[in-house]
């Protein structure tokens, strides 16, 4: 309660004071009286915790007692009207202290204007010319399909979306010819200033006077006005407005753009019947020709790109490629909230139909994804494309892997084991090679954020099956992922795996296989004990020192140097330590023993191909020296 005295109005504490109701929304602070009598509120819906507004008519204020009933005709058209660019109604509180609208999140178009005069003058022109072309659509809809005059088109009616949309609201007396009760011909002058959006043919008659004209008429004269006010806003309004209501000159013009100033001096026509209707400038501004005048709505880039969002599910492979095409090259160029709560939601949702365009969309949602703000970018961004993990469609998939080093550092853990995870996995035993060695490379960003359970067990297992894939591409980059991890595996898991897995890797048939496994050795090489490194890993290595590959060779000789010198350093450090010379008999009989275990079971050669003779000097632990020694053949065909 007192976080409703504190931001909210009187008219709403009271009315959860006196009727106990609970709201479905937490109100916020109050943004806007609306000069048609409405406060306009921030607000939180609050079973899911979305952003919506709420407008509040209070019942109790003395002033307001004249105009409930076009309080109450507003909520009644909102609720019955649904359009894209129709303020879109959410639900709704009465009692008798107040009507509580609640809708989605809007501002009113004055304040969005006063923000927009930082942008530069080219995009603020496309975003005016967008947006007349969005009322335009809505008084179209209301004229001819609902036979409806709207009759109170001005900025205070109009709103604008977080995307930046226009949405028409303000239907307090809305009215169609039929209806029992039609407020503009009886009420329209109680709303504060009305005269000031009225053509001329009700200054002079009256509002009654609408019965004799089409319905179309005052609004057509209000879009005019609207017009000059969008683009003029520190004029004021042209003299046609007042009587005897002369036509527009072109000194009046301003900053209406030349291609609509035709158009616009046809809307304010002081006759009715001659004058232009909200349909004709549509008509006008969707034309691709027509001579000068004509397509101000069908040229400008938002409108083209609003059109080719909506219907780009239904469009052919050609026509959304040219289409993606043309918003990545002029991504930069988009205003940020159009980019984002617009262009953005519409192609993640086209990506859930998957198909060819994903390997384009899914770098497209992050260039734009650039531009959300750090606080948005989980819910706008990475909550989708989490999502789509879970496709079933293949193109999807190698979208999201390929353009993964985008966006992992943004995924949290919990959202990569609970979310991606289990959807990942599958992706080691697609039948699609692709797919497989995708998901390998993709773990080796996803690493930091598994839990133990799923590294020391379940990733390990698909892993071990991969070693054995069909495809030598997907064994080496198995073999390079589990060296990566080997520091971050339990105790345990590293004595029980890594050996045999680079040993594995070791005798390969591909090359970069092999050469994949000394390195991994190398890479792992503080991972394992001193014992398990002179009985395990340089036997392991030794062999292939004499690989056919000099790559693999050479590779393996720098492995061997590694681990002896470790060995080396810690012998060091023991009880009556070799000296140095000692030491270096302990090099080259590892050598011979790895290359004794590497030949183990074949059939040795009669003509060895090559020999390598190693003498040594040796000394007894009292000093005194052998002699030479001689060390047996290395042999390698």
């Amino acid at each position: 309660m007192d976080y409703l005295r504190s931001f909210g109005s009187a008219a709403v504490s009271t009315l959860v004071q006196k009727s106990g109701l609970n709201l479905p929304f937490s109100l916020g602070p109050k943004v806007y009286s609306c000069e048609t009598f409405w406060n306009l509120y921030d607000a939180t819906k609050r079973d899911d915790g979305s952003l919506v507004s709420v407008f509040e008519y209070d019942l109790t204020n003395p002033l307001n007692k004249s105009t409930i009933p076009l309080a109450r005709n507003s909520l009644r058209k909102l609720r019955s009207i649904r359009h894209p660019d129709v303020l879109r109604f959410i639900d709704v509180v009465e009692s008798d202290s107040a009507i509580c609208i609640m809708t989605e999140r809007v501002r009113p178009l004055p304040l969005a204007l006063s923000g927009s005069s930082s942008k530069a003058a080219h995009e603020r022109e496309d975003w005016l010319l967008w947006g007349l072309h969005r009322i335009s659509v809505a008084l179209t809809f209301l004229n001819d399909s609902a036979s409806s005059t709207h009759g109170n088109v001005r900025p205070n009616a109009i709103f604008i979306t977080p995307s930046g949309e226009w949405k028409l609201g303000g239907f307090e007396v809305l009215s169609n010819p039929k209806d029992d009760i039609s407020v503009i011909y009886n009420m329209g002058g109680l709303i504060p200033d009305a005269m000031a959006c009225a053509p001329p043919e009700v200054k002079k008659g009256g509002w009654s006077v609408l019965k004799e004209y089409p319905v179309s008429a005052a609004d057509g004269y209000a879009l005019g006005l609207l017009l000059h006010a969008v683009f003029n806003p520190t004029h004021p309004s042209p003299p046609t407005a007042q009587p005897p209501h002369p036509p527009p000159q072109p000194s009046s013009r301003g900053a209406i753009p030349s291609s609509i100033f035709p158009s616009f001096k046809k809307l304010l026509n002081p006759n009715a019947k001659s004058r232009l209707s909200p349909k004709n400038l549509l008509d006008i501004g969707m034309a691709e020709s027509g001579g000068e005048g004509c397509g101000f709505f069908v040229h400008n880039r938002l409108v083209k790109v609003c059109a080719g969002l909506d219907g780009f599910n239904l469009s052919s492979e050609s026509d959304k490629a040219s289409f993606l095409r043309t918003l990545r090259d002029s991504a930069s160029s988009f205003p940020p909230e159009f980019a984002s709560y617009r262009i953005l939601p519409c192609i993640v949702s086209a990506l859930e139909f998957g198909g060819a365009s994903a390997a384009t969309i899914v770098p497209l949602v992050l260039q734009f994804g650039k531009n959300v703000v750090p606080d948005e970018y989980s819910t706008i961004i990475i909550a989708p494309l989490v999502k789509l993990f879970a496709s079933p469609d293949r193109g999807t998939r190698i979208a999201l892997l390929d353009n993964l080093p985008e966006f992992a550092e943004k995924l949290d853990k919990k959202t990569v084991v609970d979310k991606v995870w289990p959807n990942l996995q599958t992706g080691f035993t697609d039948t699609v090679a692709v797919i497989r060695e995708a998901t390998v490379r993709a773990i080796v960003l996803l690493s930091p954020k598994l839990s133990d359970r799923i590294l020391n067990n379940e990733l390990l297992r698909h892993l071990a099956r991969l070693q054995s894939d069909p495809e030598s591409s997907i064994r080496t980059n198995t073999c390079v992922l589990i060296g990566r991890l080997g520091p971050v595996l339990g105790y345990n898991t590293k004595r029980k795996v890594l050996v045999p897995a680079f040993s594995m890797a070791l005798k390969d048939p591909f090359v970069h296989a092999r050469v994949a496994g000394v390195m991994a050795f190398m890479a792992t090489a503080e991972c394992f004990e001193v014992e398990d490194v002179a009985g395990r890993v340089v036997p392991a290595i030794v062999g292939a020192t004499l690989d056919k590959e000099k790559l693999v060779r050479d590779q393996a000789f720098k492995a061997v140097e590694l681990f002896v010198k470790r060995l080396e350093i810690h012998a060091s450090t023991m009880v009556n330590a070799p000296s140095t010379t000692k030491f270096a008999s302990l090099i080259n009989y590892l050598l011979a023993a790895g290359h004794s275990n590497n030949r183990r079971g074949r059939e040795r050669s009669t003509q060895p191909s090559r020999c390598f003779h190693a003498s040594w000097p040796c000394q007894f632990s009292d000093g005194r020296s052998s002699g030479s020694h001689r060390m047996g053949c290395l042999v390698t065909r």
